[in-house]
């Protein structure tokens, strides 16, 4: 049987490249998106943390989204995100 993947319900940025997400199974975990970002290429837009603040929840919480200047979607699926969350908070409780 598949894991449900819990939808994601808010995200808002911490700081620049960093966001607080909560999913509807009520887990809340910070992202560091850093790593990610600072690649460039498509993610160029969202060195900007003006345009980083911009993110929004898709409609049905599968994901989440930038659209940057030209019309393109940026997008990372809550799967994905949940993972990194529970990755990066595993890292930090070894590190404490």
């Amino acid at each position: 049987m598949k894991k449900k993947i819990p939808r994601i319900v808010s995200a808002e940025p911490v700081i620049p490249g960093v966001l607080k997400i909560v999913w509807d199974d009520r887990y809340a975990g910070l992202v560091d998106l850093r790593p990610t970002i600072s690649r460039g290429r498509v993610f160029t837009y969202l060195q900007k943390p003006e345009n980083f603040q911009k993110v929004r929840v898709t409609e049905y919480g599968h994901s989440i989204e930038w659209i940057d200047d030209a019309g393109g979607q940026i997008d990372f699926a809550a799967g994905t995100l949940r993972e990194k969350a529970e990755k990066q908070a595993a890292i930090i409780a070894l590190a404490s």
